[in-house]
């Protein structure tokens, strides 16, 4: 009798398990360590009461992030436009699902060099990160300026490609005379000191970089269900790092970065790249056409943003939710 009705609880107990591992299915995150990426990070925090579980792997830059897409090693990755569209011109089996954040670039100069705009990088030594957005950008302002640039002396401006970690220290060395960089490095450039700014890359055809958020093709079309629960629990998070900015402040520099950035350098990184939801393909359209015109992504066929910009789960998740 005993023996039966303990099999009849560890039959109960297994199904009851086998409900809590379905109601929890795993939906596997690519995201970067920038504080605009911070809404996205916490997506985890709250995904159990989204009915999801959510395993974040953290990348140092947005092409990395794509490689893990393409080896399907990830189901919904965060990145700048233009790692997403090389990833797509690539071949990446990827869908643009939402914009995360906005701007989130500054160009700095050099403490004490004579750079007050991008005319004046003539001549000198220009730090970027290769394949990033803000690399895009920084192309862009070069060639509004009719500035020419390569890696190599004899060009207007030599570019020195270094990490986005990297760049703060080239800059404080003296190694390069101004950087385009990202935040919250920028920020912290100018709050120590050592740097500058120059301009917020927001004067071209480009406009302010949408970071986006790409979700594999297998996993938007073969697991609708989840990718709505996922996409639910993005605008969720979204919506609580906007509505409560103390918590979203305290979550990106205690958890993020565990203490490594003040409450200066978030308050000013933020305001140069606020959380949102949005993107649109004309947006994505008019990076990938600037991308092309600077050679930036090297692609052979550039993709058509109306063909892969998908917005339909956003869009049915922010009414869900009662968010405009």
């Amino acid at each position: 009798m005993k023996a039966k009705v303990f099999g009849k609880t560890l039959l109960v107990a297994s199904l009851l398990a086998a409900t809590g591992a379905q109601a929890q299915e795993v939906v596997r995150l690519g995201n970067l360590k920038f504080a605009h990426y911070g809404a996205v990070s916490y997506i985890k925090e709250i995904a159990p009461k989204c009915g999801i579980k959510v395993e974040e792997k953290v990348f140092a830059k947005g092409l990395d992030a794509m490689q893990a897409v393409i080896a399907g090693e990830l189901d919904v990755a965060t990145t700048a436009s233009e790692a997403a569209i090389s990833g797509r011109a690539a071949g990446a089996p990827i869908y643009v699902v939402a914009g995360f954040a906005k701007g989130g670039a500054r160009l700095v100069a050099r403490q004490g060099v004579a750079v007050k705009s991008v005319a004046d990088l003539k001549g000198k030594k220009v730090g970027v990160t290769r394949g990033g957005i803000q690399e895009v950008l920084l192309m862009a302002e070069l060639h509004k300026a009719g500035l020419s640039a390569d890696t190599v002396p004899g060009k207007d401006v030599q570019l020195v490609y270094l990490a986005y970690a990297d760049l703060n220290q080239a800059l404080l060395g003296k190694n390069i005379d101004a950087m385009m960089q990202s935040e919250p490095q920028s920020s912290q450039a100018i709050n120590k000191g050592f740097g500058v700014e120059v301009l917020k890359p927001y004067d071209t055809p480009i406009g302010e970089p949408v970071r986006t958020m790409v979700m594999t093709e297998k996993f938007y079309n073969t697991k609708r269900p989840l990718a709505e629960k996922f996409m639910k629990c993005f605008v969720q998070s979204t919506k609580t790092f906007l509505d409560n900015p103390a918590l979203a402040e305290k979550y990106v520099r205690e958890v993020v970065f565990k203490g490594q950035i003040s409450a200066d350098d978030y308050k000013d990184a933020l305001g140069n790249s606020m959380f949102s939801y949005d993107v649109t393909p004309e947006h994505i359209q008019a990076t990938t056409d600037m991308m092309l015109k600077t050679g930036v992504g090297k692609m052979a066929k550039p993709p058509v943003a109306k063909e892969w910009v998908k917005t339909d789960l956003l869009d049915d998740a922010k009414k869900s939710l009662n968010i405009k």
